[in-house]
């Protein structure tokens, strides 16, 4: 045997150990179904537009389908009749382009930290997370900066300013918003607890104060005081309960 018919069999035989090892029982039937011209090309799993049958070593979600060799761009008779054209949006790219969004303000209210240090000192009070909700701003108290003064809900300048910021920012996307007020947890001995009209008051006065500094009257979906029931820190009297949330909702809650 030739040294160059052997290394040729040697890779034909490493190739064949990793796709046994690689694949499902049922992608190997297809491959097999797909080099064998003596059945019908199309039992259960081969005989698609692909080689696999329309599926790859890496998934087990494709459809199976019979085709014609056709393309994203001259899409075959059973693709037209699932909707797939090839000029729609695949699916998921939707979710893709809103969480995109997301991501956008998220950048742009990390990029105004680096404008100067009395915005990077603003953003301490500011943190951002995805929920399945959508992109939830947090904004909260720190020792000896509060966002409102005292137990009331007038704004500081601190929170005049956030506010600014981020109706600059959320101008970036088209999502409504939801606006929520917490507030920490206050005694058990007073006689009447402020915490649930005080934090739905926070919060609707941090929507008109957004509003005052130029974002949308028509963004707002829905503004939600929650008093102390959803504290941020294991200790419910913490100060760091005292907080705004503005939700950047997803289009479709």
């Amino acid at each position: 045997m030739a040294y160059a018919d052997f290394v040729t069999a040697m890779m034909a035989f490493f190739m064949l150990m990793w796709l046994l090892n690689a694949t499902t029982e049922k992608q190997r039937k297809g491959i097999a179904d797909y080099f064998n011209p003596t059945i019908p090309v199309n039992r259960i799993s081969g005989g698609g537009d692909d080689a696999f049958g329309g599926e790859s070593i890496f998934t087990e979600e494709t459809l199976s389908q019979t085709g014609t060799g056709a393309t994203d761009h001259y899409p075959a008779d059973t693709d037209h009749s699932r909707g797939e054209t090839g000029t729609t949006p695949a699916p998921g790219a939707e979710a893709a382009e809103k969480e995109a969004g997301f991501i956008e303000v998220e950048k742009a209210l990390a990029a105004r930290g680096g404008e100067s240090m009395t915005m990077e000192a603003l953003l301490r009070h500011v943190v951002t997370r995805v929920t399945d909700e959508g992109l939830v701003i947090e904004i909260f108290d720190a020792p000896g900066q509060p966002l409102f003064q005292g137990d009331t809900a007038e704004p500081t300048a601190l929170a005049r300013q956030i506010g600014g910021l981020l109706a600059d920012v959320l101008a970036l996307a088209e999502n409504r918003l939801a606006v929520e007020g917490h507030v920490h947890s206050y005694p058990v001995t007073l006689r009447d607890n402020p915490g649930w009209d005080l934090s739905a008051a926070r919060a609707q006065g941090f929507r008109a104060l957004m509003e005052d500094e130029g974002l949308a009257d028509d963004r707002a979906a829905r503004v939600t005081g929650h008093a102390d029931r959803k504290p941020a820190v294991a200790d419910p009297t913490a100060i760091r309960n005292n907080r705004i949330e503005v939700i950047l909702l997803r289009d479709d809650l």
